[in-house]
């Protein structure tokens, strides 16, 4: 937990009382007594506040006694410790690795504040960094970020959300949604929710929000969640298209796809089976593949697939 605090002290940051109560009980769940001395020096604060500190913790039934003597101080009765047996440094390891991910997606204080607590609840632990994961540094995340702390703020008080939506036509709309789910999808973030210019659930991608709001109004959420999911998440018509492909794009397919979409066709192809949207999302897909693919059957995707490309050559006609 010093780990954590040092961070914060060097970054002038403030730890208030229901952060210092938290760090406290995960402090006494890793150590066995510590004394009053030990925990003012670490959050710089007097004896009394930690004193003050304790007698919260009690009265919030939290199993605190009290050593007297030179080496005396304050613990958490054994029966309230969780068995360290159950998560192993592995385990833990795996946990941050996790969370790091999505720390990189999300760039969440509240993520980052997880992170290092847990890091000091397990400290020493042996970093091994043998995973690392890494996304584009797009500047556009940075500008979701308001709009993600909005919405789950929004979700976590069952607070109304307004904004202004501009859909994939450019048609600008406001809307007032009841804020149900923040889904992350490909490299996009979406939210689900049910409109009330529509009265149905929707699916609102981030990055066509503005000047987004969190009204004083709440609401109950609604009890056909199962609707909810089926309008929300809704999927376009996947169709089976076959695809010649070169050796240089195989692996993107079997990671998307899986090792079954993959024949062998010749020395220099493969053959690949995909599902695709027969719009112009899938088209889009498939034309990032450049002269390293080309599309066999159906004929009818096909015909679509050189219409959608033809337009593109006319633009620069």
């Amino acid at each position: 937990m010093s780990l954590f605090y040092t961070e914060s002290k060097k970054r002038g940051e403030p730890v208030d009382k229901v952060e210092r109560l938290i760090s406290i009980i995960m402090i006494l769940l890793k150590k066995d007594v510590v004394s009053s001395t030990e925990f003012a020096q670490l959050f710089n604060v007097s004896k009394r506040t930690i004193l003050r500190d304790m007698e919260t913790l009690s009265l919030s039934n939290i199993p605190i006694y009290s050593v007297n003597g030179v080496y005396g101080g304050f613990g958490i009765m054994n029966e309230y410790k969780v068995d360290k047996r159950l998560l192993s440094s592995s385990d833990l390891e795996n946990i941050l690795t996790a969370l790091g991910g999505l720390e990189q997606i999300l760039m969440s204080e509240e993520i980052e504040r997880t992170i290092r607590k847990i890091e000091a609840m397990v400290s020493p632990l042996p970093r091994k960094d043998s995973i690392r994961l890494s996304f584009y540094n797009w500047e556009g995340r940075s500008e979701l970020h308001p709009i993600l702390k909005t919405v789950q703020e929004a979700i976590l008080k069952r607070r109304l959300v307004s904004f202004d939506y501009t859909d994939k036509n450019g048609v600008a709309t406001k809307r007032t949604v009841e804020p149900y789910q923040l889904h992350f999808s490909e490299s996009s973030w979406y939210l689900k929710g049910f409109c009330l210019q529509r009265m149905g659930y929707r699916k609102f991608k981030l990055s066509r929000i503005n000047n987004i709001h969190m009204n004083e109004q709440t609401y109950i959420p609604r009890d056909d969640l199962t609707e909810q999911e089926q309008e929300a998440g809704y999927q376009p018509e996947l169709v089976a298209v076959k695809a010649l492909i070169s050796p240089g794009i195989k692996d993107q397919f079997i990671e998307r796809y899986g090792q079954k979409s993959i024949e062998y066709y010749s020395a220099e192809l493969f053959m690949a089976t995909i599902w695709v949207p027969y719009n112009n999302i899938g088209f889009e897909f498939l034309a990032g593949f450049g002269t390293k693919l080309h599309i066999v059957e159906p004929e009818s995707y096909v015909e679509a697939f050189r219409n959608y490309l033809l337009e593109i050559v006319n633009k620069y006609q």
